[in-house]
């Protein structure tokens, strides 16, 4: 299931009418019903979730929510009018409240029990405005705030208010008749200064897209596109640590992925095709060791920041021990690693501050997986394995090849110290080692 949310400016600046006669809110009103209808092309639309926000003051702002079927959402849609203030960051904070407000219920975040990509509720919200500055009954604003404060219980665990696996998508509306600039190619991403600077910025932070649309083909043409991107996956950002500062030569057109000091992207999680659920063993592990005598736990980024040590490593699996792989989006960073033409090594991955603090370099904390391009050179893959894997394969491999699954004390001792610096959340998941430990 794939949620919905609309977010439809209803500020009286939505009330201009285009070259065709049609007020801009007629224009969003419009639109959409065109990307339902382009969604619906797709077989998994049929258990997606509708959502209607305006820029009214909330709580009736939430024209349609959880309980409003789709002929609801569509009746509030028709009904809408132009009459409110431009108070787009509270439309957009309500949006994401609202999203959150079933995570609560359902526990899918599992604070302070590591991040489990394949514990998702994918959700797109999709802004449509028309790009006018933003306003409330004190002041016009240049900047996009969105309120950081809510009433939701556990809100303060997560530092921002959307999770990685909520997109924001802006639609800006240019049209021929309406003030501003309209010279933008169609479909192409908004830019520039001001208001669409603002919601860019707001869309790229939560891994969407923000389109200026300034004729009917080019709005068509991003709804379009934005119904490609409904994608079951999670952001998350990569960042390099270590290894070459730069390509070696011959200078390759992905240079430009080793200025950046992260690369915010989604990667893929495949469900069961049975079931149409995600499906998946290990988590990314928490930012923070997990000690019993925390009062709190720590807030987190909404999206985890990867690590990865540009240092070829060989790619670990083990015999009978499931591991979790996952697309990377295309990227500065996939296409570096697939030029390298490298399939059969890999980098490995870490969170910081993961592990337990016994030495100088634990800050960085042990491997959780590692970053490997397939071995057809299409795609670069996340894999993600127990953690500290580098340390347990061996162990695993020496009880079942040398000792024959019966431990000997300095086996036992090993593992012990393995298990001691294993964050205990991993504790959920060792049903997995029971056929290697059991004799333990």
């Amino acid at each position: 299931m794939v949620i919905l949310v609309f977010v439809v400016d209803t500020s009286a600046s939505m009330n201009q009418r285009t070259s065709l006669g049609t007020t801009l809110l007629d224009v969003a009103k419009n639109a959409v019903e065109t990307f339902i209808k382009i969604r619906q092309r797709d077989q998994s639309s049929r258990n997606d979730r509708y959502m209607l926000v305006t820029l009214d003051e909330p709580p009736a702002s939430i024209k349609a929510g959880w309980r409003e079927n789709q002929a609801i959402f569509m009746n509030e849609l028709r009904n809408l009018q132009a009459t409110g203030l431009s108070k787009l960051g509270t439309a957009l904070k309500e949006s994401f409240d609202l999203l959150n407000l079933y995570r609560l219920h359902s526990g899918i975040d599992s604070y302070g029990m590591g991040r489990n990509p394949f514990f998702l509720d994918p959700a797109m919200v999709i802004c449509i405005t028309d790009g006018g500055r933003f306003s409330t009954q004190a002041e016009v604003e240049e900047e996009l705030h969105l309120p950081m404060h809510s009433n939701l219980p556990g809100s303060e665990l997560t530092k921002e208010p959307f999770r990685w696996d909520q997109r924001l998508f802006g639609l800006i509306l240019r049209m021929a008749g309406c003030r501003g600039n309209s010279q933008a190619k169609p479909g192409m991403p908004a830019s520039s200064v001001t208001t669409e600077s603002a919601i860019g910025a707001m869309c790229e932070v939560t891994g969407g897209k923000c389109y200026k649309c300034s004729s009917s083909k080019s709005l068509n043409q991003a709804l379009e596109s934005v119904a490609q991107k409904v994608q079951f996956g999670i952001v998350v950002n990569f960042e390099k640590i270590g290894g070459p500062e730069a390509p070696p030569p011959p200078v390759m057109p992905s240079r430009i992925f080793f200025s950046q000091i992260i690369c915010c992207r989604m990667i893929y999680v495949k469900t069961n095709p049975k079931l149409n659920t995600p499906v998946g063993f290990w988590p990314i592990p928490e930012s923070f060791w997990p000690d019993p005598s925390l009062a709190t736990l720590p807030s987190r980024d909404s999206h985890p920041s990867v690590y990865f040590s540009c240092v070829d490593t060989e790619p670990l699996v083990l015999d009978n021990l499931p591991f979790d792989k996952y697309e990377l989006e295309p990227s500065p960073l996939t296409q570096y690693i697939l030029e390298r033409k490298s399939p059969s090594s890999c980098w490995q991955t870490f969170i910081c501050n993961s592990g337990r603090r016994n030495g100088e370099n634990s800050q960085l904390g042990a491997p959780f997986g590692y970053l490997k391009a397939s071995s057809n050179l299409l795609t670069v893959n996340l894999f993600v394995m127990p953690y500290n894997y580098p340390t347990l394969f061996p162990l695993i491999d020496e009880l079942v090849k040398v000792h024959k699954m019966k431990p000997v004390p300095r086996w036992k001792q090993a593992f012990e110290a393995y298990l001691d610096a294993t964050p205990c959340y991993y504790a959920g998941v060792s049903f997995i080692m029971t056929p290697y430990c059991s004799s333990k």
